[in-house]
């Protein structure tokens, strides 16, 4: 779950991250200040993503010892 929902934040990211190169190439003003902090989810999402994968690795790693324990 933690997994998607760090996709989720970092296709966000990514998205805003697109849109703020926009004016840059098409010469007009930049947007807000508010438009780059939504662009820094990218992050975020890649640390959600990070965090439930090994959140997901530990909990395989008990099952396992478990497993083979008894």
């Amino acid at each position: 779950m933690l997994v998607r929902i760090g996709g989720i934040v970092f296709v966000v990211g990514a998205v805003a991250t697109l849109i703020t190169f926009v004016p840059f190439f098409l010469g007009t003003d930049p947007f807000p200040a508010a438009a780059y902090v939504v662009s820094m989810l990218m992050g975020v999402g890649f640390a959600l993503a990070g965090a439930g994968l090994g959140r997901s690795m530990a909990v395989q790693r008990r099952r396992t010892r478990a497993a083979s324990a008894g």
